[in-house]
């Protein structure tokens, strides 16, 4: 099955990119995602803790199940900005 992968502030940074396409096996979790980019890319790994996760716009936790054309967001922990 094939799901669209998105990426926030500093992992789309990090990626140089703010989304991708993945196939991944039928059954897979966001938790299988999420080994398969670390993966590829082993700096984002020890980001795992501070990582929230959405999936169609909604906060799921790592073994939240996946379906075909599902869109996975990867959510960094943000600060900043200032009130006025």
């Amino acid at each position: 099955m094939r799901i669209r992968l998105r990426y926030f502030a500093s992992l789309r940074e990090r990626l140089k990119r703010s989304e991708d396409t993945l196939d991944v096996p039928a059954g897979a979790t966001v938790a299988t995602v999420w080994e398969m980019l670390t993966q590829a890319h082993p700096e984002l790994a020890p980001l795992e803790r501070a990582i929230a996760f959405a999936v169609a716009q909604e906060y799921v936790d790592k073994t939240h199940p996946l379906q075909d054309n599902d869109e996975l967001a990867f959510i960094p922990p943000v600060s900043g900005g200032s009130y006025v």
